[in-house]
């Protein structure tokens, strides 16, 4: 691992590049701002080529020089994969309905030169403040778009090509630290097997909603190896805090499935008011249970929230709230308890 501490905070950049909701760039100034008047030294900051189709990292960029940030007291993590380009239609051709008013697109590019040409794109629209962490971006998705076993096979020799362009940034001093992030983990397992990993993200994985017991084992065995993991969309993409959103996939009440969804949430909802807590702080708190778990990225459009989220790194969660939990069925695991 890099000799870089990872805060138990990592400030995710999505909501700059236009998830869900288009904001104005003075209140995105004001986020990152609270983002770094927040942190006690070093800010940690998360973002993606993905993020807007480049649109969070030039407003990343844009707001640290505006604010006349020391680039020593921020530490970029930048998931490569996704290149910026025109936008020919309306809406973007990855994840329609989820970006808003987004000025470019953005093509997967995961290759040896691929995943440099996204380092070299991804550091200009940064500006002056270059990713220090990188990784491959959504190695999930590439797979899983594969049209067959011998696509597939060639798509992991893309990745692992890929990883080896960001191993030879390190060895030249242009990166700190190589990572990964994924929404499937079990894909991140598979490439941990075959690629030296400095930190390990997952997405939508370990929540208070879904915490597989696999999982759980796998984060068990990178803390052994002294591999910090970070935890991002706790939330699964805002549903567990009252989003209509379920991992970035509309609910619909008129499914089955997704009705046992809401039901969950609705006593998650009474359990939380029975105790006095709310939602975010216990998923929050839950994911701390877990020694492999180094640090939460957490996202947020509002000014007010980024204290909030800072906040959650002390509040005291009573363990009656997870024997409650536990008794009534909505969490699997007593490991908590």
């Amino acid at each position: 691992m890099a000799n870089i501490k990872i805060p138990p905070v990592v400030f995710g950049t999505s909501g700059l590049g236009n998830l869900y909701h288009a904001l104005d760039y003075g209140t995105k100034k004001a986020i990152v701002n609270a983002c770094l008047t927040s942190s006690s030294d070093l800010t940690f900051f998360d973002t993606a080529g993905k993020y807007g189709a480049g649109l969070a990292l030039e407003v990343l960029g844009s707001c640290l020089k505006d604010l006349r940030i020391d680039p020593s007291k921020v530490l970029i993590s930048n998931k490569l994969g996704w290149y910026q380009t025109e936008l020919k239609d309306p809406e973007p051709t990855f994840e329609p309905g989820i970006w808003k008013n987004l000025k470019n697109d953005a093509v997967q590019r995961i290759s040896y030169q691929g995943i440099l040409d996204c380092f070299e794109q991804g550091n200009k629209l940064l500006g002056g403040y270059p990713a220090n962490f990188v990784s491959v971006h959504d190695p999930d998705e590439y797979l899983r778009s594969a049209e067959n076993e011998r696509q597939s096979r060639q798509r992991y020799a893309d990745i692992m090509d890929a990883y080896q362009a960001l191993h030879e940034l390190k060895s030249a001093g242009s990166v700190a630290a190589v990572g990964i992030g994924a929404k499937d983990w079990k894909v991140i397992r598979k490439i941990e097997q075959d690629v030296q990993l400095d930190w390990v993200m997952i997405a939508n994985s370990l929540t208070v909603k879904s915490h597989p017991k696999e999982l759980i084992q796998f984060i068990e065995t990178l803390d052994k190896k002294n591999i910090p993991v970070i935890n991002s969309a706790i939330f699964n993409g805002g549903f567990l805090t009252g989003s209509e959103f379920y991992n970035y996939r509309r609910i619909d009440a008129n499914n089955a499935d997704d009705q046992a969804l809401l039901n969950w949430r609705s006593d998650f909802f009474d359990i939380c008011s029975q105790y006095g807590l709310l939602p975010a702080e216990a998923c929050f708190n839950f994911c701390r249970h877990f020694s492999g778990i180094k640090s939460i990225a957490m996202s947020t459009t509002r000014v007010e929230k980024v204290a909030q989220n800072l906040a959650m790194t002390s509040k005291q969660v009573p363990r009656e709230f997870w024997i409650t939990m536990y008794k009534n069925g909505l969490i699997e695991t007593p490991i908590i308890l």
